[in-house]
């Protein structure tokens, strides 16, 4: 079954269908909340969204996805860090791996999930990943400002992502990978701010 939640297939969806989407991300992040992901089930979500799950599967191939999609629509929603106009490069740098660490902080059912889903297999995860990784680069060519090198660009992007894992896999906190991550900007930014 193919998903219609992704890409060019989501521009084709009408207004109910776009609602019956929405509806299942909703009650899929609820879940989530409070069952944790041990216990959602694409059958619980559809229940909670008032379809049925033969409808939820139209939309969603797996768990995965469906989580994979509330990730995508929590972080395309979080504000960008406010900086001092004029803050140089590291602050910028330091202020966003504050602020993509705290959203995974502030939701740790989600961010568990995520981490799960994100590494499987399923195409349409696969697609969300890629949009999920394109949107981190985003993030980070706006804090470089124009003219940033690639290589320190691609440098950032790893090593936010490892800290990222590494904190999913219960490595360390998220709070402590703030930290450690502005350790690691200032050693990446050495020579090049």
């Amino acid at each position: 079954m193919s998903s219609q939640v992704d890409g060019r297939a989501e521009q084709r969806l009408n207004a109910r269908r776009l609602r019956t989407v929405d509806r299942l991300v909703e009650a899929g992040a609820t879940e989530l909340r409070e069952v944790g992901v041990d216990g959602l089930t694409i059958r619980t979500v559809a229940l909670r969204a008032g379809v049925s799950s033969a409808t939820a599967y139209t939309y969603f191939t797996s768990k995965d996805h469906l989580v994979a999609e509330v990730y995508w629509r929590h972080l395309k929603v979080q504000p960008a860090p406010v900086t001092e106009p004029g803050a140089d490069v590291v602050t910028r740098l330091t202020a966003l791996t504050r602020s993509m660490a705290t959203m995974p902080a502030d939701a740790p059912e989600l961010a568990a999930a995520a981490t799960r889903a994100l590494l499987g297999a399923d195409p349409a995860v696969e697609r969300l990943r890629l949009r999920i990784g394109n949107e981190y680069l985003r993030r980070f060519r706006a804090a470089l400002g124009p003219g940033a090198s690639p290589a320190v660009l691609d440098t950032l992007t790893l090593t936010f992502l490892g800290a990222l894992l590494q904190a999913g896999m219960g490595l360390f906190t998220y709070a402590e990978m703030a930290d450690r991550l502005d350790a690691a900007v200032a050693v990446i930014m050495e020579g090049h701010a």
